[in-house]
């Protein structure tokens, strides 16, 4: 068995290598397949990320009446930290709105002055609330909407950030879908590309693939060494593919912090440098062999 199995992988070798151009034309093919995916991989980080920063900037407001005791604030506070949909709570008194007003219009010398004559501080207290999903606004604010909390809640803004909040769902859905759609057809237009090119190479070597197989070659011998072929195709793929995105990510990700602050796309790509060869290796070397599997089967069939 250990024979066979290493005059198979001999052969997958020594096939890969005396078929050149078949062999060059496949890695190529998947060396493009294998940037794509890489591509897609890293594009979903991004856009994962520039969701967060969009969703750390999205919240919604509970104002209270002036009649709700500071006490029944905190408890309210307590019970929404309770629930699983909710991320955090900040709560502003009336003192710290004042506050906050006061710096957000400190160049309007006229409104400061009306805030200063007045006997009393007009502003209510309040509480910002972020959820972990922008799909689980809703489910606060029915919360919030309850007999035993609503007696104590002025208003909520939940109602004027639902337009924002629904499209942000409507946002994280279709990328995701995107994403995967994307990534299917891509692996299947390039499982037929190397498909087409293995049968290439099959065809070349159709007289010696008859001759083993009158001598009383198994089809598992026959096939074997076009399957290690795809495996090394995926594998140098692979590696290629990370080479050529090294300098390219490089040279892009000063410009990326523009649109993602605090987001550097060259320090995420080298720290799961070892993870994202992982993903190119699986996936090139899964293409490459299902691919020479299916063809070698076909042709064994005729």
């Amino acid at each position: 068995m250990l024979t066979v199995i290493w005059r198979i992988i001999y052969y997958g070798f020594k096939n890969f290598w005396r078929n050149a151009w078949p062999s060059i034309a496949t890695v190529g093919t998947m060396v493009i397949a294998l940037s794509v995916f890489l591509g897609l991989i890293l594009f979903n980080v991004m856009t994962s990320k520039a969701i967060e920063l969009i969703q750390d900037k999205i919240d919604i407001s509970v104002y209270f009446k002036n009649t709700t005791s500071e006490d029944d604030i905190l408890n309210i506070k307590q019970s929404l930290e309770t629930l699983p949909e909710v991320k955090e709570v900040q709560y502003i008194s009336k003192d710290k709105a004042l506050e906050i007003f006061k710096e957000n219009h400190k160049s309007d010398e006229t409104i400061l002055q009306a805030i200063n004559e007045l006997d009393t501080n007009p502003l209510v207290a309040s509480l910002n609330i972020r959820a972990k999903e922008p799909s689980q606004y809703a489910l606060i604010a029915d919360y919030l909407s309850s007999q035993n909390l609503s007696k104590f809640i002025d208003s909520l803004s939940y109602s004027k950030n639902q337009v924002v909040i629904d499209r942000l769902t409507t946002i994280i859905h279709n990328v995701n879908q995107g994403g995967f759609f994307i990534t299917l057809i891509l692996a299947l237009v390039a499982g037929l590309v190397i498909f087409n090119t293995i049968r290439l190479a099959i065809y070349s070597d159709r007289d010696e693939i008859a001759i083993m197989r009158a001598v009383g070659a198994s089809n598992a011998f026959v096939r074997g060494p076009y399957v290690v072929g795809g495996i090394i195709a995926g594998l140098i793929s692979a590696l290629i593919s990370i080479i050529i995105a090294l300098p390219l990510i490089y040279g892009v990700s000063p410009y990326l912090k523009v649109f993602i602050p605090n987001f550097n796309l060259f320090s995420y790509f080298v720290s799961n440098l070892f993870q994202l060869i992982l993903y190119q290796i699986i996936f090139g070397v899964a293409i490459g062999s299902f691919s020479s599997f299916v063809a070698v089967r076909r042709y064994l069939k005729n």
